[in-house]
């Protein structure tokens, strides 16, 4: 027997909050994860078997903690970590609460910022932060860096190593390493809502869970930091993209892209939120790379239609965002928006500066390039690029897409693609 789909999520939903309680209460990253591993694949064995706890959070914390205390005890050499561990835990740990408990504490900012300490490179907290903390297998924090697997769970290793070197603790960092940390936070939720709204791998398009989690944790830092632009404006960007989720993909699971979306379907309320958001955070100071991304957000979503959007004002923030923080990525959405503003041969030209980058190769690379050729009039080039992107692609939605597009480019009665038919996001 297997764990059904909802109670799979569950266990996704209640892993970190389960981890930032262990590592409050012991004050040791690396052990408390293996721990919590420990009691996941407890209840995977047992859930099918004796069925949904009554109270599922407090059997994780329980057989957690237990899992911990064995592991301290397997340790001869920690012996007196071991008494000290075990003097500190509180009794009531070791049996679920009564169903009138309160909720446990919310830890898990406090758990994002101690995966980004400073003892850890940016990268390493990038890595560490979203598999221990945002749920992401290693295979997807690969993909959100665009390295292999191996590569990705050595890092990952290495950054707990590193902690448990620099005896990092479950601790409220100084004010001013807080807003260093926070930043990392910020980029951290960011790639987790990423690779929920367009899942790397699988057969689906788009992972709730992980949009609805960075969701959640995105307003709450907003809560915390009402004053911070960047926080209102990640929030806004979010709010904004989510809007068209459903929009996004038809009935059958397959995707939707930006110029074919019925856009009644939209979510108006996060819309309006997330407009209000823009306009709150760009007003607050200079804008930084999250508030120019939710501006551009928002000039779609005002726009009745693609070819009603503002599409020289669109190149003028990616062109404003390229500046403020270079990054391939921004770089291939400039050549979507200069292939419209500008015609194709421009875009395919801005193309040309990713040949050698990260994105060489990329699927997403391939796509943008048979879009502008299909523009272009190239039509067989323009499949051929198709096709190389559907190859390349991990997402199953997304490659049958990709396969769809190359075979309507070898079709010799159909009419050149709309503008703007490509969607990177």
């Amino acid at each position: 027997m297997s764990l059904d789909p909802a109670a799979v999520d569950l266990l996704r939903r209640l892993a970190p909050q389960v981890l930032a309680t262990l590592v409050r209460r012991y004050g040791e990253f690396d052990r408390a994860e293996d721990a919590v591993q420990e009691a996941l694949v407890a209840a995977v064995e047992r859930w099918p078997l004796d069925g949904l706890p009554e109270q599922p959070s407090g059997w994780l914390h329980t057989v957690a903690a237990r899992r911990y205390v064995d592991l301290v005890r397997a340790d001869a050499a920690r012996a007196r970590r071991e008494r000290t561990a075990l003097r500190l835990t509180p009794h009531d740990t070791h049996v679920a609460p009564p169903p009138d408990t309160e909720p446990p504490r919310d830890d898990l900012l406090e758990l994002f910022l101690l995966c980004c300490h400073p003892a850890l490179s940016s990268a390493a907290q990038l890595a560490l932060t979203l598999r221990a903390v945002g749920g992401l297998t290693t295979t997807e924090v690969a993909a959100a860096f665009l390295v292999s697997e191996r590569t990705m769970g050595q890092r990952i290793s290495r950054a707990k190593l590193r902690l448990r070197e620099a005896d990092a603790r479950f601790a409220p960092p100084s004010q001013t390493e807080r807003e260093i940390r926070l930043s990392v936070v910020r980029q951290v939720l960011y790639l987790m809502f990423n690779e929920g709204y367009s899942a790397s791998n699988g057969p689906h398009l788009r992972r709730a869970d992980l949009t609805g989690q960075a969701l959640r944790l995105t307003r709450r830092l907003h809560e915390q930091l009402p004053g911070d632009g960047e926080t209102g404006g990640l929030l806004a960007l979010m709010l904004l993209t989510e809007a068209r989720a459903t929009a996004r993909v038809d009935p059958n699971g397959e995707l939707v892209p930006l110029a074919k979306q019925d856009r009644r379907r939209w979510d108006r309320r996060a819309i309006d939120e997330g407009r209000a958001l823009v306009e709150q955070s760009l007003a607050a100071s200079p804008p930084g790379p999250y508030r120019i991304q939710a501006a551009i957000a928002a000039v779609h979503a005002e726009a009745p239609n693609t070819a009603a959007t503002d599409w020289p004002q669109v190149l003028a923030l990616y062109e404003l965002l390229e500046r403020l923080a270079p990054n391939p990525v921004v770089t291939l959405n400039r050549a979507v928006a200069v292939g419209v503003v500008c015609g194709p041969t421009a875009g395919l030209a801005v193309l040309s500066e990713l040949e050698s980058g990260l994105l060489a190769g990329h699927h997403r690379l391939h796509a943008v390039r048979a879009h502008l050729l299909d523009l272009a009039g190239d039509r067989a080039a323009a499949a051929a690029q198709w096709r190389t992107a559907a190859h390349r692609a991990g997402s199953e939605p997304e490659r049958r897409y990709l396969l769809r597009r190359a075979a309507a480019a070898s079709d010799p009665t159909r009419r050149s693609c709309d503008p703007a038919h490509s969607e990177v996001r």
